[in-house]
C-alpha cells in the first residue's frame, strides 16, 4: 500500500510539473524585441513535440548574451533555436535585431526573474520567432552573441 502511494505521489508531481511548464507565445520583431510585442508565428511553428516556444519577458536580472544554434526561415521572419536552462533561472529577456542589405544579426539576451531560485542543471531546447522588417531574401543570419 505504501509503495502504491509513493508511485501515485510521484506521478501526480510529474503531471503538475509538466503542466506548469507550458509553452510560451512567440514574438514579433523590432529592435529590440520585448515582451509587449507578441506575434503569430507561421503555421509550421505550431506547438508540439520539439523545442519550447518562448517570447521575451523583459525585466530580468543581469541579462547576458546567449549564443543560438540555428536560424530557420519561417514566413515573414526566422525561428531562432538555442539550448538553455529552465525558468526562472534562464528567461529570455529580449532579442536585438539589426538588419542590413546583406545580413540580419540576431542577439538573444537571457537573465533570471528570481535571483533567489534554486536552479537545476537541465538542458531545454528553446526557440523564438523573430519577424523581420523585410524578407530574408538570401541575407545571412548572424549570431550577435559570438
Amino acid at each position: 500500500m505504501r509503495r502504491i502511494r509513493l508511485v501515485t505521489v510521484a506521478m501526480l508531481t510529474a503531471v503538475i510539473m509538466t503542466s506548469a511548464c507550458g509553452k510560451g507565445d512567440t514574438v514579433d520583431s523590432g529592435s529590440p524585441i520585448g515582451p509587449d510585442q507578441p506575434a503569430t508565428p507561421p503555421a509550421s511553428a505550431s506547438p508540439g513535440p520539439g523545442p519550447e516556444l518562448v517570447q521575451p519577458k523583459g525585466g530580468t536580472v543581469d541579462p547576458r548574451k546567449v549564443p543560438w544554434t540555428r536560424a530557420t526561415p519561417a514566413g515573414d521572419g526566422v525561428m531562432i533555436s538555442w539550448s538553455s536552462g529552465v525558468e526562472p533561472c534562464y528567461t529570455l529577456d529580449r532579442v536585438d535585431v539589426k538588419e542590413s542589405d546583406t545580413e540580419v544579426t540576431v542577439t538573444l539576451w537571457e537573465g533570471t526573474t528570481d535571483p533567489e531560485a534554486a536552479c537545476i542543471l537541465i538542458a531545454v531546447e528553446k526557440e523564438t520567432f523573430v519577424k523581420l522588417a523585410k524578407p530574408l531574401a538570401g541575407r545571412e543570419v548572424v549570431d550577435g552573441a559570438k
